[in-house]
């Protein structure tokens, strides 16, 4: 009996992809380049995290991926978009498809948690679901009873949660956070890390996560290492737990 052979199954487009991408702020004498010549392949259904030191230009190249900034030089390509030369009004289009989360919860102080969420189901068109998406949301981060409190009656971390869930609640295809778990404790980060892998896993969903929580290393997909606006490694996390892990004493260090 013969059989066909089996089709090939194309590659899985990435959801970003950086070619050769540069930086630089200020011009003239004060021009100071941030980013040399990133290359980076994203793709859907993976979490990956980005660690290096401060000022180290992780913060830039998340806002030059979530169409934040306009990047000038190389490629730099977001789910099927090429962002470099790209007019303002589509890079707004750009960033209706990408959650945002960032260090400053950016809440509005006269809107409740819910009407904080619903504003971004009001992006899709969604009016008439908008409360019942937005209360379902904040049920799954441990909100549920706080809906319609203000964000002057919130805590630092329950301020982060709404602003984690208004990123979360239309299941955007790609999500960008800048340390979304800073300001929460141990539980509260791993609620949120546990949603975000729902997310990667069930949607196909892409996660670029800058932190320095070593508490949520474990899942990560990929850890890329970012130092002095170069890529400098790129690695699973148990490669970086094992490169930055302190090396071992040679015993005969202690023979005398």
């Amino acid at each position: 009996m013969n059989f066909a052979p089996p089709s090939s199954v194309p590659p899985v487009e990435a959801s970003i992809q950086v070619r050769n991408l540069s930086y630089f702020f200020g011009r003239g004498d004060l021009r100071k380049q941030v980013l040399f010549d990133i290359s980076l392949d994203l793709h859907p259904g993976q979490i990956v995290i980005m660690t290096g030191p401060s000022g180290s230009g992780k913060t830039t190249l998340l806002t030059l991926i979530g169409a934040l900034r306009s990047a000038t030089e190389g490629s730099l390509q977001v789910l099927g978009k090429e962002l470099v030369g790209l007019g303002d009004r589509h890079l707004v289009e750009i960033r209706r498809n990408i959650g945002f989360i960032f260090q400053a919860h950016n809440l509005f102080e006269s809107l409740t948690a819910s009407q904080n969420v619903e504003m971004a189901v009001e992006l899709t068109g969604n009016f008439r679901g908008k409360r019942q998406q937005a209360v379902d949301m904040l049920s799954h981060l441990g909100l549920a009873e706080r809906a319609d409190y203000k964000p002057a009656a919130l805590s630092g971390g329950q301020k982060q949660r709404v602003a984690i869930a208004r990123a979360l609640v239309n299941q955007p295809q790609l999500i960008l956070a800048d340390e979304p778990t800073a300001a929460l404790d141990k539980q509260s980060g791993r609620d949120v890390v546990t949603l975000m892998q729902h997310l990667a896993q069930e949607r196909g969903c892409t996660i670029l996560m800058v932190t320095h929580d070593n508490r949520i290393l474990d899942v990560a997909d990929r850890i890329i290492n970012l130092v002095d606006g170069r890529l400098e490694s790129d690695e699973s996390p148990q490669q970086f737990v094992d490169s930055h892990a302190p090396k071992a004493l040679d015993q005969k260090m202690f023979i005398m």
